[in-house]
């Protein structure tokens, strides 16, 4: 490994210019903010210096050894880091767009809001890093090591994620809008309220996985791994047979039988949706108080009757379009009183 000392930029010394720049971050006189930008650092030993903010667009890093160093809001676009050892760094903020990753060990760095736009990160292993917040839009991450890490609010429309490996990793509320995730592991991964939208999930491995408010509309779902605790993936509702459900409307709870030739469906939360159904009774919130009908709370024509059948027109069939057309209803009184519309 190249020491600092050795290192040489336009005839000034890496050393002189990371003090100078220690400097700057911190105000004193003498302080010049480092311009590395083009600078050949291969092989470099670059392990916790302070680079914070410097310039290191298209810069050669490859297989430089940056563990424990500090980038938060440095420029490295473009940049070279194939191979380079990135564990336990600081680029909270860092401005990645299209540098070259692969290879690269990000083992527990901190990539909290960093922009990865177009960024090459095949084979890297980005195992429990704190992607939080970060833009990873149309990046390559085929195959990548996501263990345990990071990616609640993250940006991954378009983003290549087949066969990578996300294992316990956290995408609550993620964007992954049209985002490939083709044999990806996704077991133990919490995707509550995360945008799958035309995703590719075929193959993908969702064992343990929470789904819980996910977006799952337009989505491929074909061969998709499962197992009981993957929550919010199987029907919620009953398949067959009819059954008992609640709904609220103006501050009632009305109870149902869905009848066994009702159509029915549920999306990835507990709320259902069904064609077909006959009201059984409708009382006040506190069970005290029975009336004989009550308006629907969203088409003021549609209404409930005790003792009779209420039905939709042009039902919606696709499960994944929860508040979709339907009677909706809950399996139990207490989801349906508590639910707010």
């Amino acid at each position: 490994m190249r020491k600092i000392s050795e290192i040489f930029i336009n005839g000034v010394c890496l050393k002189e210019i990371l003090e100078k720049h220690k400097k700057w971050l911190n105000g004193e006189d003498g302080g010049k903010s480092a311009d590395l930008s083009y600078a050949d650092l291969r092989d470099a030993d670059l392990s916790s210096v302070d680079l914070k903010s410097a310039d290191l667009r298209c810069a050669d890093l490859s297989c430089a050894d940056l563990s424990g160093a500090d980038l938060s809001y440095a420029n490295l676009s473009y940049t070279n880091l194939r191979g380079a050892d990135l564990s336990g760094a600081d680029l909270i903020g860092t401005y990645l767009k299209d540098a070259n990753l692969r290879d690269a060990n990000s083992n527990n760095a901190n990539l909290r809001d960093v922009n990865l736009n177009g960024a090459d990160l095949g084979n890297a292993n980005l195992s429990y890093s704190n992607l939080r917040g970060a833009n990873l839009s149309d990046t390559d991450l085929g195959g990548v090591d996501l263990r345990g890490a990071d990616l609640s609010y993250t940006r991954l429309n378009y983003t290549d994620l087949s066969y990578a490996n996300l294992r316990n990793s956290n995408l609550r509320k993620a964007s992954l809008k049209n985002a490939n995730l083709r044999n990806a592991d996704l077991s133990g991964t919490d995707l509550s309220y995360t945008y799958l939208r035309n995703a590719n999930l075929s193959g993908a491995n969702l064992s343990d996985a929470n789904l819980s408010d996910a977006d799952l509309r337009g989505t491929n779902l074909n061969k998709v791994l499962y197992n009981y605790r993957t929550s919010f993936f199987a029907p919620v509702c009953p398949e067959e047979g009819s059954f008992i459900g609640y709904k609220k409307a103006d501050n009632k709870i009305v109870k149902l039988l869905i009848t066994e030739d009702s159509e029915r469906s549920n999306a990835t939360t507990r709320k259902c949706r069904c064609s077909k159904a006959k009201v059984l009774s409708i009382t006040n919130i506190e069970n005290t108080e029975e009336f004989s009908e009550v308006t629907s709370d969203f088409d003021e024509n549609f209404i409930y009757k005790v003792g009779e059948i209420v039905k939709v027109k042009n039902f919606d069939d696709d499960r994944w379009n929860e508040c979709s057309t339907g009677i909706h209803f809950f399996i139990t009184r207490d989801e349906a009183i508590i639910y707010q519309n």
